[in-house]
């Protein structure tokens, strides 16, 4: 079953101001840190314990909606997609384990 989720990163983000002065750019472990977030929302029984693969594709705004979609949990890992507005954000898959 795929889950889905949705988050945006505040243009107040304490990771901004020098990620870069002039043109913010929300670093990418902020992201990831979001979709870790997200999957714990979409996967109660299972926690993130590391990244297995995750390929950014374009850069990520403060203030743009990030709609993120779970593929199916696997027994170790899980693939997250990501997109701003249609526009493909991320192509991952997160390791897992059970929540103990």
């Amino acid at each position: 079953m795929l889950m889905t989720s949705t988050f945006t990163i505040k243009p107040d983000h304490p990771a901004l101001p020098g990620h870069f002065p002039g043109h913010p750019v929300v670093p990418g472990v902020v992201v990831i840190d979001h979709l870790i977030r997200s999957l714990g929302e979409a996967h109660p029984d299972r926690t993130c314990v590391g990244v297995r693969r995750m390929k950014f594709l374009r850069q990520l705004l403060p203030g743009e909606s990030v709609d993120v979609v779970f593929g199916e949990a696997k027994a170790d890992s899980i693939t997250v997609k990501a997109q701003v507005a249609g526009e493909p954000l991320i192509e991952g898959r997160l390791n897992l384990a059970l929540q103990s």
